[in-house]
């Protein structure tokens, strides 16, 4: 797989999580069926899921920069050590759903291990 078709599929991926943590936001989706159940109220489900959605952003940013999509507001090198913490974050992520309580959360395995598989292509290409 090239790096191009790659970044390709991973905004694709980062705009449908996005809209998933908007609609969490929202309470169109509940809170308890995510972040392994310990979200306790309101103000946490806004903290957590705030948090998520700029880091959703961040990656999102760093992936229009790599595929030259936008002009560059850090370096390759910046965004490639961006990319290798998304990639042991999205790692750490699949095994934490894998051991998720929800098959809901466990759902979420797939699309966190094609994430750090995709950035893995990301950051193996040559160009």
């Amino acid at each position: 797989m090239k790096s191009k078709t790659a970044i390709t599929l991973m905004l694709y991926l980062v705009g449908a999580l996005t809209l998933f943590h908007i609609l969490i936001l929202l309470k169109v989706i509940p809170y308890d069926i995510t972040w392994g159940g310990r979200l306790n109220n309101d103000s946490e489900m806004y903290a957590f899921e705030s948090a998520s959605l700029l880091i959703n952003l961040l990656l999102g940013l760093v992936l229009l920069i790599k595929g030259k999509l936008i002009k560059p507001i850090f370096s390759i090198r910046i965004a490639n050590v961006i990319l290798w913490l998304f990639f042991i974050l999205f790692g750490l992520n699949t095994v934490g759903n894998l051991l998720a309580k929800t098959n809901f959360e466990k759902f979420f395995t797939i699309p966190t291990l094609l994430a750090g598989v995709l950035i893995w292509v990301i950051l193996r290409s040559k160009k």
